[in-house]
C-alpha cells in the first residue's frame, strides 16, 4: 500500500485489516521514503520500504486523501512510480481519490472507474469513464468510491482471489454490517444544504482564491 503525507486514514486502515490477512501475501507500506508517514493529524503509519526499493508487487493499493487530487493535477514522483509498477501487478487498486493518481499515471484511459463523489467528474480529465458505484472493476484494475468503500473493495478482492466463502468469513470477522444512522452517505440522498456546504469546504481547500 502506497502512503504519502495527508493520506486518509480509513482509506489505508480499512483495506489493511483485510489485505494483511491474505494467505501467501506479505503486506507492507511503501512511501517516497521509508519511515513514518503522517495523515496530517494524529495518525502516523510506518512505511517499511521506499519506492526506490520496490520494483514489482502483486497487489498495489493507492489510498486517497486531498493531496492525491493535487498530485494528480500537478504531477509527482509517486505518479511516475505507479505507472512503472502497474505492469508488474496482478491487481492495481485505488480507494477514494487514489483513483485520480491512477488516472494521472495513465492507467484509466477509456476504462470505467469510481472515486469520491466530490472528484467524480474529474475522472474524465484522465480519460476514465466515471461510474457511480461503490466498487468498479476493469480487468486487473479495481477502484473504490469514497473512504468507507475501501472495505467493500477489500471484500470484493478477497472473493476474486480466494472465493466467496473466504470473503464472507473476512466480512464476519470485521462484523462489517453497516446500518448508518443517517441517509446522508451520498449526494443523491444527503440534504441539499449539507452537500453544498461540504462541497464548498472542499473547494476552499483545493481551489483557493
Amino acid at each position: 500500500m502506497l502512503l504519502y503525507p495527508g493520506f486518509t486514514p480509513l482509506d489505508a486502515i480499512g483495506p489493511y485489516h483485510a489485505l494483511s490477512q491474505f494467505p501467501g501475501y506479505e503486506f507492507f507500506y511503501v512511501a517516497q521514503n521509508a519511515g513514518p508517514v503522517s495523515d496530517g493529524g494524529a495518525t502516523i503509519l510506518q512505511a517499511q520500504k521506499s519506492i526506490a526499493e520496490v520494483d514489482t508487487v502483486d497487489i498495489l493499493v493507492v489510498p486517497g486523501g486531498l493531496p492525491a487530487i493535487t498530485m494528480a493535477r500537478t504531477g509527482d514522483p509517486l505518479i511516475d512510480w505507479i505507472a512503472k509498477i502497474h505492469p508488474t501487478t496482478e491487481w492495481t487498486i485505488s480507494v477514494c481519490t487514489g483513483a485520480l493518481m491512477l488516472g494521472a499515471a495513465g492507467l484509466l484511459k477509456d476504462l470505467p472507474a469510481t472515486t469520491h463523489w466530490y472528484s467524480h467528474t474529474e475522472l474524465s480529465d484522465y480519460g476514465a469513464i466515471p461510474h457511480d458505484e461503490r466498487v468498479v472493476e476493469s480487468g486487473k484494475i479495481m477502484t473504490a468510491a469514497g473512504v468507507s468503500a475501501g472495505i467493500d473493495m477489500s471484500l470484493v478482492l478477497a472473493e476474486r482471489i480466494f472465493g466467496r466463502e473466504f470473503a464472507q468469513k473476512m466480512q464476519l470477522d470485521m462484523e462489517y454490517d453497516p446500518k448508518p444512522p443517517f441517509n446522508a452517505g451520498h449526494p443523491r440522498s444527503a440534504p441539499t444544504d449539507v452537500v453544498s456546504e461540504l462541497r464548498s469546504l472542499f473547494d476552499s481547500v483545493l481551489k483557493p482564491d
